[in-house]
């Protein structure tokens, strides 16, 4: 989940040259892939500690990593990192509630007041008037609770951090925190990112189904794809292993001093950005919900339903799934997650047959969006030996950028 001012950019660490090292890739179809290799080096150089990134296409999958994974040791990223992925939970939790709705459970014109009545009240909020689809697609004007300047301040920068970095929140606890500002717009007549979206969408599939989010995005979602990687770890402080440290210079602008930011209760973000999982296992996510798998067609029609956000590179914004175009022409979807630490993106073709997923240990530098474009629109290199593999294949569909406003992601 991104949070916008300090949620992510609050960090900064400017590696040595020695110690972001060179690049490392699994050697198959380098070529094919060379320009994304320089992508994720151009990132450490322009400050991340390392980066990670696999990719699958019908050459196969293809992994690199480059710079360092703990900057006190040296030790390199790995391809098999687990970590923190932010907003790209969101996906996961929209495809909970889509299939709700396939099974007859719900639908996304209910109110969110139908599931959750009293709980959006206050400042001009009125959950009476706000369907799921709007929490879905970020156009209900629902406050975000990670602009909250007092928020921001206690979880976000240095000094409220390593006081409360322990500390459980509970969805209600977050929700009340948005509650505490007017609207950002009317239902229905704009768009803008909100955290408190998700979170609430996460407390519906609780009261439909009886249990929690996490329950039924693990029975649904993770088991009967067999995402190891994957996990939704509630209260638990630490990120399994193998991992790489995380950090962030828990402060607005991008200097000063780095901090290692590993260990957090990740309740701050609830069903708005707390999973972990890895490469590969978002790739196989991502693919298999774009190819079917996870969704009727009629309720993965709806979730490709996209509205425009008003950025300038045109990204629209679906049900937890981005559309972003790229500077070749194509179409990916996808999503982008930042949390404390971590900036990840994960997009797919709309065949689910090229995807690609990175992760960057330090959240001020941005950077994943160029990985993105290099590799969907770079021409393949040339490989000694090897015809040369021709440009990117075109996607038929739209793209995402994961571009949502800097959110806790």
């Amino acid at each position: 989940m991104r949070v916008r001012t300090a949620l992510v950019g609050t960090t900064a660490l400017l590696l040595s040259a020695a110690l972001a090292g060179p690049a490392v890739a699994d050697g198959r179809d380098a070529g094919a892939h060379a320009a994304t290799r320089r992508a994720i080096e151009a990132a450490v150089a322009a400050g991340a500690p390392g980066a990670t990134v696999t990719v699958r296409d019908t050459r196969g999958t293809w992994s690199a990593t480059a710079g360092v994974g703990d900057v006190r040791t040296g030790a390199p990223r790995s391809a098999a990192d687990r970590y923190r992925v932010g907003s790209i939970t969101k996906t996961f939790v929209a495809t909970v509630l889509l299939q709700l709705e396939a099974e007859g459970r719900l639908t996304l014109d209910d109110t969110v007041d139908t599931w959750l009545p009293g709980l959006l009240r206050g400042h001009g909020h009125d959950g009476r008037r706000i369907t799921l689809r709007q929490l879905l697609d970020h156009t209900s004007g629902v406050y975000s609770y990670t602009s909250d300047d007092d928020f921001v301040r206690t979880y976000f920068l240095a000094a409220g951090f390593f006081r409360h970095r322990y500390d459980t929140l509970t969805p209600r606890d977050l929700v009340a925190v948005a509650m505490r500002h007017r609207p950002d717009f009317a239902p229905g007549t704009s768009w803008k990112y909100s955290n408190t979206n998700y979170v609430v969408a996460g407390m519906v599939i609780e009261k439909v189904t009886g249990h929690s989010y996490a329950t039924e995005i693990t029975r649904r979602v993770i088991r009967p794809l067999g995402l190891t990687a994957t996990s939704l770890p509630g209260t638990r402080v630490t990120v399994p292993r193998p991992s790489s440290r995380a950090y962030s210079k828990l402060a607005p602008a991008a200097t000063g001093p780095a901090y290692d930011v590993t260990e957090l209760n990740p309740s701050i973000a609830s069903a708005a950005g707390e999973m972990i999982s890895d490469s590969a296992d978002l790739g196989r996510f991502y693919s298999a919900l774009l190819r079917g798998r996870l969704l009727p067609p009629r309720q993965l029609r709806e979730m490709k339903t996209t509205v425009p956000t008003g950025d300038s590179a045109g990204t629209r914004y679906g049900l937890g799934l981005t559309d972003t175009t790229l500077s070749c022409g194509v179409h990916v979807w996808g999503h982008d997650g930042a949390i404390h630490g971590s900036a990840s993106s994960a997009v797919t073709t709309a065949d689910g047959r090229h995807w690609l997923a990175l992760n960057l240990n330090g959240d001020w530098t941005g950077g994943t969006g160029a990985v993105v474009d290099k590799e969907f629109c770079e021409k393949p290199s040339k490989v000694p030996g090897q015809p040369s593999q021709g440009p990117a294949r075109r996607s038929q569909a739209p793209a995402q950028r994961s571009q949502v406003p800097a959110q806790p992601s």
